[in-house]
């Protein structure tokens, strides 16, 4: 189903900080720099900054594993017993992502990019 993990996504309540942080940490600067989200490439992954997490619930980082077809994957995951957390959403750049909650509470992604 999936191509392995291509996003990390990290609440963070500092964005300036954890920009600088996340900078070094990777040693590279941003690809995407904005008020709602700092995305750093390092080699096939994405690592993301989103000063929103906390208040959307996130209490720790999020792994979104890359699929082909995000509708056919998310009903496979519920089949599975996996439950909703987040439908089918277009969060720009021809990406849309969607969220599940495993027997145990974790929260797991999945992502399709156009």
């Amino acid at each position: 189903m999936g191509q392995g993990i291509k996003l990390v996504v990290y609440p963070v309540k500092d964005l300036p900080r954890a920009r600088a942080l996340y900078s070094k940490l990777v040693g590279a600067e941003p690809y995407a720099d904005s008020p709602y989200y700092v995305g750093f490439r390092v080699g096939a992954v994405e690592i993301g900054l989103d000063p929103n997490g906390h208040k959307a619930g996130l209490t720790g980082p999020l792994a979104y594993v890359e699929v082909d077809d995000i509708k056919q994957a998310l009903q496979a995951l519920i089949a599975a017993g996996a439950q909703m957390q987040q439908a089918i959403k277009d969060v720009g750049g021809g990406k849309q992502t969607a969220t599940v909650r495993d027997a145990d509470g974790n929260v797991v992604g999945i992502m399709q990019s156009s």
